[in-house]
């Protein structure tokens, strides 16, 4: 029987046991993990691992080098033989892909280039049989600038459409205000047509939709209800917290243009609007709803989720993953330290609370390589600290969301110079930085290499053929040259693979509850060497450890635990015995432990 296909029993089961671990915990002297366990309830989307594809470099069938729908029919197997219960798909509709998919021409059509609606259905027909779950990515923010809505919107002033988007006069012969674009330079494009501009907070190929307009809301409910009527079981919801926009259009401060992404989610109606969508598709539907909500503070992240709010199931904070931006040129990077990483997890786990939840992730489609930014992608240290990485990826309280290629240690891409880049974010900020004079060449690249977001869009390597199994044809973004040493093949019958230790992982996940539900708490936190922390749910006690560094560390456990079993390890040298208060950890270790 499927983990999560039937819902209710699933249910009722995961409530008598946590009831059950409530009362025992009630006994104990632990008044806060009391609360906390007590409000926690069960539901399929906690308790499920999540995988990330990216249509575009996931597998092509048919030769023409973009990764298509096909192709994730192709691998469910190989998903499935992982463990993992969902998988979120990058935009999936017809699109002239400016921006790979986020900017949507046809919401109730497939790419051409992903297939057909017929192979779109057959996907989810398969993955039900598979006892699998798909989330799709929601983009309504922003159309593409071909879609028929803008179209009509543009074509005259007292068009039906044109209150679909936000038009404005010049103001004193310039744009209207001061907003900067994601993208590179400003949020404003003139329109010659009507002489008028329109508001794009990405790039100018895509227009933001007017969420004051109430029938703007109704035909994206509209376009919610046909994906969830076909059988989607999640939404992930793209910039959700820049729907709302900031009345009358102020032109911002200079503080505030330099942290534009927090100024862009301060739009008053927001909540007003995310609890109408809930209550008009999302409560209708067993469906998970998660948010993308870049750019909100952390303290105010609990708003999304909080159920008493009934707006959305989950969310994407990027607290963690941003956590080397340089604070005043965030395009830059700058060191980060351990202690700074598990801080933000453990306010996170605070702010989030009894009623809260989030996705955890450490990399995505829109972020560099996990491995190559928090982890060590040299070849001595690449299988040890990917599994290192893997061990706290799997263990926290917040569903996981692998993204494709993690499992088996891809890395960053070597770029070389511009031309290398795709990534229209990175060729946006190259005309802003570099040709205007601002930076220097090799700077910009410096960081480039290390951020850019085809990092995690080269194709994804499944053996060490020719284009390593991707495609037939040439693929649309180059493959890592490293993909005869990192690949599928290699990996999924090695019992030492990363592949094999992400299967154990997500097993155990799936086997010990406190490993959803239970409090999480930071052993200690300034430790910038040894990540540990415990998962507690009733008399189940269970400890994380990892070692983030290269060299060996002799790490003495505080609080008075005591290791009494082990459950996993990876990269260890020695056994550690029961009753053990002292771990000898070698470079990049890491481990699950029973603990008294």
């Amino acid at each position: 029987m499927h983990r999560y296909g039937m819902t209710s029993i699933v249910t009722a089961l995961l409530t008598i046991a946590l009831s059950t671990s409530c009362q025992q915990v009630m006994a104990a002297p632990a008044p806060q993990e009391t609360v906390q366990q007590s409000e926690q309830l069960p539901a399929w989307w906690k308790q499920a691992v999540f995988y990330q594809v990216y249509p575009r470099s996931f597998k092509n069938t048919n030769g023409s080098g973009v990764g298509d729908l096909n192709g994730i029919i192709e691998k469910l197997d190989y998903l499935k033989s992982l463990g993992v219960d969902a998988i979120w798909i990058n935009p999936h509709y017809e699109s002239p892909n400016t921006d790979n998919g986020y900017d949507v021409s046809d919401y109730k059509n497939i790419m051409k280039e992903y297939g057909t609606m017929e192979d779109f259905d057959r996907l989810v027909a398969e993955m039900k049989k598979r006892d699998m779950r798909l989330m799709i990515d929601v983009v309504i923010n922003h159309t593409s600038d071909q879609h028929p809505w803008f179209i009509q919107s543009k074509s005259s002033k007292d068009n039906p459409y044109r209150e679909y988007y936000f038009w404005r006069d010049s103001k004193d012969g310039q744009v209207p205000n001061n907003y900067p674009s994601f993208f590179g330079g400003g949020a404003w494009d003139k329109d010659g047509n009507t002489d008028q501009y329109y508001l794009h907070y990405f790039a100018k190929q895509q227009p933001d939709l007017n969420w004051e307009n109430p029938k703007v809301r109704q035909e994206l409910y509209d376009i919610l209800r046909f994906w969830l009527d076909k059988g989607v079981s999640g939404l992930r919801m793209d910039t959700v917290a820049t729907y709302a926009k900031i009345p009358n259009f102020p032109e911002l401060s200079p503080a505030e243009v330099d942290n534009y992404a927090v100024a862009y989610t301060k739009g008053p109606e927001l909540h007003k609007y995310i609890k109408e969508m809930n209550q008009e598709v999302l409560s209708k539907y067993d469906a998970v709803s998660a948010g993308e909500i870049f750019g909100v503070p952390l303290a105010e992240s609990i708003k999304f989720s909080d159920r008493r709010r009934q707006e959305l199931n989950m969310s994407f904070t990027f607290d963690l993953i941003r956590v080397d931006v340089d604070p005043k040129e965030s395009w830059r990077r700058k060191d980060w330290k351990l202690s700074e990483f598990r801080k933000i997890i453990h306010d996170l786990d605070t702010i989030t609370g009894n009623y809260g939840w989030n996705a955890f992730f450490l990399d995505n489609h829109d972020n560099p390589r996990m491995l190559s930014h928090f982890g060590d992608d040299r070849p001595k240290w690449r299988e040890a600290s990917a599994k290192a990485l893997g061990t706290v990826l799997l263990t926290q309280r917040a569903t996981p969301f692998i993204y494709q290629g993690t499992e088996l240690g891809m890395t960053n891409y070597p770029f070389k110079n511009i031309y290398d880049f795709e990534d229209i974010a990175i060729k946006g900020l190259w005309k802003d930085k570099v040709e205007t004079g601002k930076v220097t060449e090799a700077d910009f690249l410096k960081t480039a290499r290390l951020t850019s977001r085809d990092n995690t869009r080269t194709p994804f390597q499944w053996d060490a053929t020719a284009n390593a199994g991707f495609t037939t044809g040439t693929p649309w973004l180059k493959i890592n040259p490293n993909y005869k040493q990192i690949n599928a093949a290699s990996q999924i019958n090695d019992p030492n693979s990363i592949f094999s230790y992400y299967k154990k992982l997500i097993k155990l996940r799936h086997e010990i509850p406190a490993l959803t539900y239970g409090t999480y708490t930071d052993l200690d936190l300034k430790n910038n060497d040894v990540y540990a922390y415990t998962r507690v749910l009733g008399a189940e006690k269970y400890l994380v450890v990892a070692n983030f560094k290269e060299h060996k560390v002799k790490y003495n456990l505080p609080n008075n635990v005591v290791v009494q079993s082990v459950i996993t390890e990876s990269n260890a040298k020695r056994t550690i015995k029961p009753n053990t208060t002292q771990l000898n950890l070698a470079p990049w270790q890491s481990g699950i432990y029973k603990i008294k």
